[in-house]
């Protein structure tokens, strides 16, 4: 049977839950992953009335927190606290038909790639460093990874490829960490095997207030898949009209249907 999963770093799920009921109305996906919810989970809204009856999360005040909503039943599996940091960034879900859901919101890094003198970028590097050493320890199968993985790695991943390789989000270290992560899960970017040509953002500034008409963006929201399930994957789309919504999150929703 055909499910939807959807992934959408919201930036505020208390602040923008209309706009997620907006989302479920337009697309109806069956499974639906946001990061940076900013909310603790018993704060956060329910999404019960609209069939998502079913939560697994990892929630913190004011920042980062992670969420898988499901029509689906599904049971929570773990979440990974990677470098150690204390964030509520992963948490992971199985499915009745056995796939496994991990849901990421890799940290951005902050400002100047260099992680002698930004220890946040220092942290990002430890971050993707761990999660690669975790799939090489526990191989993924039959499964799913989806989120804010916060790096575009290919050179039509971002608006401009020369003007942005000093930039944090697509510089070579990162991109060669991200690389590495993947490589040791053998894992499948959906998004990619579904539309391998042309540039596809997930993500424009803030700072843009034209955002669509220069079209500055980066694809920075991922969804993978394990090489055992790759091959059921199919209609990825990138939801790009909720950029422009009332009060928007500065990501855009992402979406792949998988036939399990």
């Amino acid at each position: 049977m055909p499910f939807t999963v959807a992934t959408w770093n919201i930036n505020s799920v208390r602040l923008r839950a209309e706009l997620v009921k907006t989302f479920i109305r337009k697309t109806r996906p069956d499974i639906l992953c946001l990061q940076e919810i900013k909310s603790p989970v018993d704060k956060m809204p329910s999404f019960a009335r609209m069939g998502f009856k079913h939560v697994v999360a990892r929630g913190q005040k004011g920042y980062n927190g992670v969420a898988i909503l499901s029509k689906l039943p599904l049971e929570e599996v773990g979440s990974h606290d990677h470098a150690a940091l204390g964030h509520a960034r992963h948490v992971a879900a199985r499915l009745e038909n056995g796939v496994t859901l991990h849901n990421y919101y890799v940290p951005a890094g902050g400002d100047v790639p260099d992680r002698e003198v930004n220890v946040k970028f220092g942290q990002k590097l430890d971050y993707l460093t761990a999660m690669r050493d975790s799939f090489r320890a526990d191989p993924p199968a039959r499964s799913i990874l989806v989120g804010d993985l916060n790096i575009a790695p290919r050179e039509d991943d971002v608006w401009s490829h020369k003007q942005l390789l000093k930039v944090v989000s697509h510089t070579p270290i990162e991109v060669a960490h991200l690389g590495q992560a993947q490589e040791a899960g053998g894992w499948t970017d959906i998004t990619r095997q579904d539309l391998p040509e042309g540039r596809h953002y997930t993500w424009w500034s803030y700072r843009n207030p034209n955002w669509r008409e220069n079209d500055k963006g980066r694809r920075l929201d991922h969804i993978w898949a394990s090489a055992d399930i790759a091959g059921a994957a199919h209609g990825s789309r990138i939801l790009k009209d909720a950029r422009g919504w009332e009060q928007p999150s500065d990501h855009v929703p992402v979406l792949a249907t998988f036939d399990l």
